[in-house]
């Protein structure tokens, strides 16, 4: 049963996220705002006619952040998939980087202070490189 609530909730999640990131939903909640706004004057800009839309806007913010949080959680779980296998595949490298999300905050720091060394070192090299061959 939880695994059928799961599935379906990712399918929707993810329709609902095409859908909603068209242009063309943007274009109908303007539209919508646009309506509201417009239709102040008639209303004599009242409590309820504010209450209409800070009610409808809370409620789809609210809904949209599961969705968004949903569809955000599985893209990064198939990145980092698709990154640990590319890290697998290759020789030389170290597969202890495949897990890297699950190391404290301390131990991202101290591998993010290593490659930067390593960039530093590559850019000193290319850079020592480039000054021989611009001799010759």
């Amino acid at each position: 049963m939880f695994c059928k609530v799961q599935d379906a909730f990712r399918i929707t999640a993810r329709r609902i996220s095409a859908v909603l990131g068209t242009a063309w939903a943007f274009m109908i909640a303007l539209a919508i705002v646009a309506i509201w706004a417009l239709t102040g004057h008639l209303f004599h800009y009242s409590d309820t006619w504010q209450l209409i839309i800070n009610t409808g806007t809370t409620i789809v913010t609210f809904l949209m952040v599961f969705l968004i949080q949903n569809t955000q959680n599985r893209d990064s779980k198939a990145i980092q998939l698709k990154l640990d296998e590319l890290i697998r595949s290759l020789d030389g490298a170290r597969n202890k980087l495949m897990d890297l999300e699950m190391l404290s905050d301390e131990d991202l720091e101290k591998f993010q202070k290593e490659f930067e060394r390593l960039r530093q070192r590559s850019e000193d090299t290319a850079d020592t490189v480039s000054k021989a061959i611009g001799k010759k």
